[in-house]
């Protein structure tokens, strides 16, 4: 499991993206990393860079580094560039898909409501974040967890408000259920990162 310890807002301000919503007034009034140094002008190796890049790409999945080195092995065997493979598909796991959809307000919440088993996939509860959904798969709420609190407020739209819902989604908040249409396409997905520099990482 990924490492929660850290808090969110420390997290986000080290590697310049807002992880949770919270997240984001702390940015307007401190746009800085965090720590004494935090507004020092720093030096970085193109190393760094490319470490920093692929850090962002992973905490916004929240994922491990074993759970990151895997999807890029399964992104270099795919067609056409890596960088956007290796988005695609981290963009396609179960808990990526529940947040994207409006169910959840952030990652984290999303891989809890999944991990306590409260989503199923084609009428099958599957309780592994990591789950790779595929086009035309439904995903919904389990019928019995659907009064809880959380699952009230996503089906008033309480966490659908970051935007328009991914054109690859088909979701019905009423129902608390989605469906992917296809496979995403890569400036689709709402995710900030260089996905060429993680792959330099990973290939040097």
């Amino acid at each position: 499991m990924p490492n929660q310890s850290r808090p969110k807002v420390k997290k986000s301000r080290a590697l310049g993206i807002a992880l949770t919503p919270k997240a984001v007034k702390y940015f307007e009034a401190r746009p800085y990393p965090p720590g004494e140094h935090g507004r020092g002008r720093k030096q970085n190796s193109d190393y760094k860079v490319r470490l920093l890049e692929k850090q962002r790409l992973r905490a916004q999945y929240d994922i491990s580094e074993r759970q990151m080195a895997r999807a890029y092995d399964r992104a270099r065997k795919a067609e056409g560039k890596t960088g956007e493979a290796l988005v695609i598909e981290l963009e396609r796991r179960l808990d990526a898909l529940v947040l994207r959809s409006g169910i959840a307000r952030t990652i984290y919440q999303a891989r809890q409501m999944v991990v306590h088993g409260h989503i199923e996939v084609n009428g099958h509860k599957v309780d592994k974040p990591s789950y790779r959904v595929r086009p035309d798969d439904v995903v919904m709420v389990r019928e019995r967890s659907r009064e809880k609190h959380p699952f009230q407020v996503a089906r008033e739209g309480g966490y659908d408000t970051e935007g328009e819902t991914p054109r690859y989604l088909q979701v019905n908040l009423k129902a608390l259920a989605f469906r992917l249409d296809r496979d995403p396409n890569r400036k689709e997905i709402p995710v900030i990162c260089d996905e060429q520099l993680v792959v330099e990482y990973y290939a040097r």
